[in-house]
């Protein structure tokens, strides 16, 4: 679709006036930089009759980062991030996933709780309202089937490709949500639901490609935040298939700590993979022990056994999967030799 549908754009200053808004309005989108959310609307893929813009709320453009804690607010652009000094020095896992993100006009415009509440996409699903429509609509949008797995039964496999979300994950970040019915914290892994398991129906805290994150009706990210660990170094390394503007075929961020010639602690997250960024389970199993080969293989196992194999994007599933075990190992060396 070319033409934008109608909508009304409402700008609050004040975090309770965009609470109330919401809580109004809970067909509403929120409108940051708007590098995804509009796009979808001219896709003809979303039409809220209500954009609630955030962008004027001072409480949600905090940045605080020292040597002991990081706390970003929402609507903190991208960029601004990305260039934050005290973020590069104390938590650069977070700064060089916000360096990778897109193009840099996207990173001048775009929102940290955009990123963080990215959209799922798939093949099949971000495509113009023709194309879909000659293709039989994905069931993501107004369709019955998910054409990635046709015989899911009525599973979504569309894929999470934000940068920030493993970054934060490898730091064991909190989000702070809030909403109608006040505010709660919880650890920014438990905000995404994207499972896309068909052995168990899809609730609250188990979803899919299409129900993906664990917000309630009215709910918004407010902040998100995290501890240092003294020791830590940290980094994040992505592939695409264009150098800037794409998302990634696979993206991985590392946390590690190390002492004298043994891995002590091995933090790993993957993005563009499953439907949620995924922090590999069982990496502790494999430190207190020296960075050899065994290691790699055992690591090796966790990312081939956790990351998705499906073809969501133009490059087979199982390239993407190889990618993300080879960004792992190359990243994981990188540190340790720091």
């Amino acid at each position: 679709m070319d033409a934008l549908p109608e909508f009304e754009v409402v700008q609050p200053s004040t975090l309770d006036e965009a609470i109330a808004l919401r809580g109004r309005h809970p067909e509403s989108s929120l409108l940051g930089g708007g590098t995804d959310l509009i796009v979808n609307i001219r896709r003809g893929i979303v039409a809220p009759s209500m954009l609630i813009e955030l962008n004027r709320v001072s409480e949600l453009r905090v940045i605080k980062a020292d040597a002991r804690t990081l706390e970003v607010g929402s609507s903190v652009k991208v960029a601004d991030l990305a260039a934050h000094p005290d973020v590069e020095q104390h938590y650069p896992v977070v700064a060089q996933a916000a360096k990778l993100i897109a193009g840099p006009t996207h990173r001048n415009m775009g929102t940290v709780g955009g990123n963080i509440c990215l959209d799922t996409r798939c093949i099949y699903y971000n495509q113009s309202e023709w194309w879909r429509g000659a293709n039989h609509h994905c069931l993501k949008t107004t369709g019955e089937i998910c054409h990635v797995a046709p015989k899911s039964r009525g599973v979504c496999f569309a894929t999470y490709s934000g940068d920030l979300a493993p970054a934060l994950l490898t730091l064991a970040a909190e989000i702070d949500l809030i909403g109608p019915l006040g505010k709660r914290t919880i650890p920014l892994s438990g905000l995404y639901i994207g499972y896309a398991r068909q052995d168990q129906p899809i609730t609250e805290s188990t979803g899919d490609g299409k129900y993906y994150l664990s917000l309630r009706p009215g709910e918004f990210v407010a902040a998100v935040r995290a501890r240092n660990t003294s020791g830590l170094r940290s980094a994040y390394e992505k592939v695409r298939i264009r150098r800037s503007i794409e998302y990634p075929v696979a993206g991985v961020a590392v946390a590690l700590r190390r002492d004298g010639d043994k891995l002590i602690d091995l933090r790993v997250a993957i993005t563009g993979t499953n439907p949620r960024p995924v922090l590999l389970d069982g990496t502790a199993e494999i430190c207190d022990r020296p960075l050899d080969d065994r290691t790699f293989q055992r690591l090796d196992d966790l990312v081939r056994d956790q990351v998705m194999a499906m073809k969501t994007t133009f490059t087979p599933g199982h390239y993407r999967r190889r990618v993300a075990s080879v960004l792992v190992r190359r990243v994981v060396e990188r540190l340790f030799a720091a």
